[in-house]
């Protein structure tokens, strides 16, 4: 793993109070995203051999954390020790006077640094900003020093995620581990993790072995965008596609994760979206039939048959998921699932007629109730995409609006929690210029850095009442197309940081110019861990 932070040389020297009346400028206070209230003062808390942090036994990850930082950074041990003494150089501490569960106050002045959260996950975010004052600092010296101020700050959202899709293209445990990273840096708090598709399933799951010797493997892949069965002109490029994580990569990720204050969310396909599970059981299917994993993109006509051995697979499956992840919520997709099979079936036929269903929609509604009754009864809810709007929900079902904004809002009049991640402004795996033909393959259309940023999730159009069910935003990640982690990294930022602002800065605070001129300075932070990213919005308006 690259650090998370500016490597710097440090020339140790004793001089004690040398930076005292050190006079900062605003260029050292460059901090996405903007923090709610910041106070520059004058100063520079300079780090060397003598900086010790001390902390509540409760602090012990963050102390860990925050040690791990500053030691690689300057090449001299900064070590943290559990107690409350007011003599340590940097100290964190728990506030119960703080508001909000994931806010946090950060005081430097020349000979101390305070660090003070309502919760432990407050005071990561607090280390996060200090983190980037280490790297905005304009100080010329060789020595790491950082600039006297202090922040008040808290979250506008409480749902701040991204997503990623590891099903069309597969991508290893640590590249995982540093995208958790890239969220947590920028003060997100959610990773949505597509672990299932008709091209690859990547989960393992012990009851059912052939999900991943049979469905997490492809014969070949589609080459450019002939992209569906229509097109007359598809090319493939001969070569087999696999991998999968194993139950204790799922592990070792989670717990990752948790120590950086981002929950992961699973999520597993259903009742669409199926095909590699199909392909490893045909039995699930409603034909029958020997299928192969998907080598196309797009939407496939095969979907699980809504039959007790299908419900009883689903459920097996879900318990292994529920085992591996803490998460409340666990996300069963629910998107673009065609029911020209369900026509056409027998068995789907009689349950429709059982259930006094009124056609295939309504059977789809069904289906996803199954599936959510059982997750109820497992102390987890649902999340997924907005068309399991379609039949009605229970009321703690949460709703991922995606088809625009229209989902969100009838999910919120509807009184069910709303996560906004809606494709014009939230798809990231959409082009980020007009000039496509110098830009890496996408999936197609355009949203900008700019578009990100200028993005509300909050709709208008609710009521004040209704305004609470939203939840926070997200930005999707599809992988259709990015075959590298390197190309996934230049997809993603600097959206991504956009996108950061967005859901924790207020609204009113929001200013594109005073953004991009942030922006120059997390850059620092990008190269010191050898990203790859998009350039297009460091041109200054």
């Amino acid at each position: 793993m690259k650090t998370l932070f500016f490597l710097v040389t440090l020339v140790i020297v004793s001089c004690s109070n040398k930076y005292e009346n050190t006079v900062n400028s605003e260029e050292d206070y460059q901090i996405i995203p903007k923090p709610t209230a910041l106070e520059m003062s004058n100063g520079r808390f300079l780090i060397d051999e003598s900086t010790k942090i001390s902390g509540d036994s409760k602090l012990e990850n963050e102390g860990h954390y925050l040690s791990d930082l500053l030691s690689k950074a300057t090449g001299v041990s900064v070590p943290f020790g559990k107690g409350e003494s007011t003599e340590g150089t940097i100290i964190l501490k728990l506030d119960a006077a703080i508001e909000n569960n994931e806010g946090y106050t950060l005081s430097v002045s020349y000979n101390q640094i305070i660090i003070s959260g309502k919760t432990t996950q407050g005071v990561f975010y607090g280390i996060q900003t200090l983190q980037q004052l280490m790297s905005s600092s304009t100080n010329k010296t060789d020595e790491l020093t950082i600039p006297a101020v202090t922040i008040n700050d808290s979250p506008r959202y409480v749902y701040r995620g991204m997503h990623l899709d590891v099903a069309r293209h597969f991508f290893p445990v640590e590249f995982v581990k540093k995208y958790i990273d890239l969220i947590a840096m920028h003060k997100m708090n959610t990773f949505h993790w597509h672990l299932t598709e008709d091209q690859g399933w990547r989960i393992e799951i012990k009851k059912y072995p052939k999900l991943t010797s049979v469905g997490s493997i492809r014969k070949e892949t589609i080459v450019g965008h002939g992209n569906t069965w229509k097109s007359k002109d598809v090319k493939y490029d001969g070569t087999p596609y696999g991998g999968y994580y194993t139950q204790e990569d799922i592990k070792d990720i989670v717990a990752y994760a948790a120590k950086r204050h981002v929950t992961v969310i699973p999520e597993i396909e259903l009742p669409g979206h199926s095909l590699a599970a199909i392909a490893a059981y045909p039995e699930l299917g409603n034909t029958g039939e020997q299928y192969e994993v998907g080598t196309r993109w797009g939407v496939f006509p095969e979907i699980y048959a809504p039959s007790e051995e299908t419900f009883q697979f689903l459920e097996n499956v879900l318990q292994e998921v529920i085992d591996l992840f803490p998460s409340k919520l666990i996300h069963i997709g629910g998107d673009e699932a065609p029911k020209t099979q369900w026509e056409e079936s027998t068995l789907a036929q009689e349950v429709i007629k059982r259930e006094g269903l009124k056609d295939e929609h309504e059977l789809q509604s069904y289906f996803i109730r199954r599936i959510e009754k059982f997750l109820n009864s497992k102390g987890r809810n649902i999340i997924g995409w907005d068309e399991i709007l379609e039949g009605g929900l229970a009321p703690n079902a949460t709703v991922m609006s995606w088809r625009g904004t229209k989902g969100g809002i009838e999910a919120a009049k509807q009184k069910h929690n709303v996560v906004m991640t809606p494709h014009h402004s939230c798809y990231f795996d959409h082009y980020q210029t007009e000039d496509k033909e110098n830009e890496p393959l996408a999936i197609g259309g355009k949203t900008t850095v700019k578009d990100v940023y200028n993005y509300e999730p909050t709709p208008e159009e609710l009521t004040d009442a209704d305004k609470k069910y939203i939840l926070g935003a997200q930005g999707n990640v599809w992988t259709e197309y990015m075959t590298t982690p390197e190309y996934v990294e230049y997809m993603v930022l600097p959206r991504l940081t956009a996108l950061s602002e967005v859901v924790w800065s207020s609204k009113a605070s929001r200013n594109w110019n005073d953004f991009q001129k942030r922006l120059h300075h997390l850059v620092k932070m990008y190269d010191a861990m050898n990203l790859n990213y998009a350039k297009h919005s460091l041109e200054v308006d």
